[in-house]
């Protein structure tokens, strides 16, 4: 083969083949404690165990000025199939969060939780006590499936169950086989002999990149399921999930300025039966790893796959690698794509309390004792036993079932702790990322700063008669779209400090992709560009017509 020929493979390939199955210097690296940080190598590798090497970028100025270090942390996110967690296992996170990190726990978008602020010297410990939890970090980043995520609360109905157990088959099937985690946080003995170690699913290079599965159970579309690589549409019959149509091709980020990356909205390929759910898994994710860019990892997700070859020949080679081909789409319909916050109550009697809290982040403010009040719910008598705590894809807690007694406990401990959720409809439906000042990826603010922005648009919706219209707000601080904002009716993505692409026409149930409406526009303007936009939709919208759809049929976008 000529040089010309030669496929040179993107740097990770070659860190991850090197890396002994993900274990590389990562031991070594983390006894040197003088250190805060690890090496390039090892920074890439530990994603793979669920941590990124990050540090606090508003000391980054004066930490400069003194000739210092930057000073590095970890931020650690486990993963939890489903979101669902005992209230022991909150509890246990919650002194974590105290003891290892920075005080406050982040609900992320994935369903999952993740801590900040982490010192290497206190990376093993913390990781010691998430495992003593019987929880991990594993495969929570990196190039591999990483938290499985599913319709909340999985005690509404057999369906939203069968779903939740979806995930974790699906979590438990594509977990990495290799002890590195262990060996390297908790401090197991690599056992030598025998047969070789392997990777089955994966091979030694795991998967050209990240990879993320979603579960829904219509009419309620809380994940987002065409935002990602693979998902499941559950088509429910006599109260059970008779199987999934199934979704490929989804993806959320991009890179300003180059048009080449894009964020993708996936499509519908097919139903498959409840029975092929992990077969059809396993077809599109080695499809992904056999045909995936190992080039360049811009463009090594799922969704530029599928654009190179063609969806036909995607459909096809996922076919080819199922005992049955896929059958065709049955018709669903969503609603949309919030959280219906407050109380519920099942067919059992048990309550479910769906608690919003701003932006993801648990913590203890001076107006706010959240995070004081989730871990005395946690603690109730009888709830510790037989109560559970759920993360839901929007950021928000499910205190889920609760007894009559416990309901009532559950207000008065909020009331005490001043946790209220009176809350707008707008605020409801807003997401953030981190961004600033932990994300080494941010341009602008994000979780910091849309509160603020918030408020201030529902003065304009408020003008307009419109306070109690529901819209989805997304905002992220830089174009990787952890919060998925290119779905949103109001998208707003970082491109400078204080300045973002203000992007309209998103759909209310997230099946669609929004447009850029202003470019590199900071909050005068944002304000400026929705108002006239607020007051046309209070005027013209036709009945039930959301937000972004109107956007959209005004040729507004």
């Amino acid at each position: 083969m000529a040089d010309r020929d030669v496929i040179q493979l993107s740097r990770n390939e070659d860190i991850k083949a090197r890396s002994d199955f993900l274990r590389g210097t990562l031991i070594e690296e983390f006894g040197q404690q003088a250190l805060g940080g690890l090496t390039e190598d090892g920074g890439q590798l530990v994603k793979f165990h669920g941590m990124y090497v990050q540090d606090d970028r508003d000391l980054r100025p004066e930490r400069a000025k003194r000739k210092l270090d930057r000073a590095y942390m970890f931020m650690a996110r486990l993963r939890i199939p489903a979101g669902v967690l005992t209230p022991r296992q909150y509890l246990a996170l919650d002194r974590i969060a105290d003891e290892r990190a920075n005080g406050t726990i982040r609900v992320t978008t994935r369903q999952t939780v993740q801590f900040h602020g982490i010192i290497k010297s206190n990376v093993r410990a913390a990781l010691r006590a998430i495992d003593a939890a019987l929880l991990d970090t594993i495969a929570a980043c990196g190039d591999v499936n990483r938290n499985v995520i599913s319709t909340a609360n999985p005690y509404l109905s057999r369906a939203h169950a069968e779903a939740a157990e979806a995930a974790r088959v699906l979590s438990a099937h594509f977990l990495p086989r290799t002890g590195a985690w262990r060996e390297v946080f908790i401090g197991d003995e690599r056992v030598l002999g025998g047969e070789p170690e392997a990777e089955p699913i994966y091979g030694a290079t795991y998967l050209p990149r990240k990879f993320k599965i979603a579960i829904a159970v219509p009419p309620s579309n809380d994940v987002d399921v065409f935002a990602h690589d693979l998902s499941y549409i559950a088509i429910v019959e006599n109260g059970v999930i008779a199987g999934y149509n199934v979704v490929v091709g989804g993806g959320m980020g991009a890179t300003h300025g180059e048009p080449e990356t894009y964020p993708r909205v996936g499509d519908v390929i097919g139903y498959c039966p409840a029975h092929l759910l992990v077969e059809s898994a396993e077809a599109v994710l080695t499809t992904q790893r056999d045909f995936g860019d190992r080039t360049n990892r811009k463009h090594a997700r799922l969704k530029y796959t599928i654009d190179t070859h063609g969806l036909d020949w995607f459909r096809a080679e996922v076919n080819r690698r199922m005992s049955a081909p896929l059958e065709p789409a049955r018709p669903f319909a969503f609603a949309g794509n919030h959280d219906q916050l407050g109380w519920t109550t099942d067919a059992e009697g048990h309550h479910h309390l769906t608690l919003h809290i701003v932006n993801g982040r648990i913590a203890d403010r001076d107006d706010a004792r959240l995070k004081s009040a989730l871990a005395a719910i946690a603690a109730l008598p009888g709830f510790i036993d037989t109560g559970a705590i759920v993360m839901t894809t929007n950021q928000n807690i499910i205190i889920a079932r609760a007894n009559d007694a416990e309901r009532a406990a559950i207000d008065a401990i909020l009331a005490e702790h001043a946790v209220g959720q009176d809350v707008s409809r707008l605020a409801e439906g807003a997401m953030a990322c981190v961004a600033l000042p932990t994300c080494g990826l941010a341009l602008a603010e994000s979780e910091r700063y849309l509160p603020t922005l918030v408020a201030k648009i529902d003065g304009i919706l408020a003008d307009h008669g419109l306070a109690e219209q529901k819209i989805t707000i997304r905002m992220t601080g830089c174009p990787n779209g952890c919060a998925r904002p290119y779905i949103a009716e109001i998208g707003l993505v970082g491109r400078n400090p204080g300045k973002y692409n203000l992007m309209l026409g998103g759909a209310a149930d997230g099946s669609r992709l929004n447009t850029v409406y202003r470019e590199n526009v900071g909050e005068a303007e944002i304000l400026a560009s929705l108002a006239p936009v607020i007051a046309a939709y209070a005027k013209d919208r036709q009945p039930g017509e959301g937000f972004g759809d109107y956007t959209r049929r005004a040729g507004i976008v």
